[in-house]
């Protein structure tokens, strides 16, 4: 998957990683994606919540051992 911006939270703790993707996002254009990378392992449910509540796609998010990468595309408008 091809993202538009990288951001990388590595080493951050909530909710930092989501902060900084909210201003990540408010840097790019509706439909462009945010990849985000996070260490974090509550960062898995806290990207869930934070898609939900500000009506932006989670498209992806893989899980492994060393990170977890989540694929944010931003909503319209």
């Amino acid at each position: 998957m091809q993202a538009d911006k990288d951001l990388d939270t590595s080493g951050l703790n909530c909710p930092l990683p989501i902060l900084k993707a909210k201003k990540a996002l408010a840097e790019l254009q509706g439909g462009q994606v945010l990849k985000v990378i996070a260490t974090d392992p509550g960062s898995e449910r806290d990207f869930q919540a934070f898609c939900r509540q500000t009506g932006h796609t989670l498209l992806q998010q893989e899980v492994s051992a060393e990170c977890i990468v989540h694929w944010l595309r931003k909503r319209p408008g």
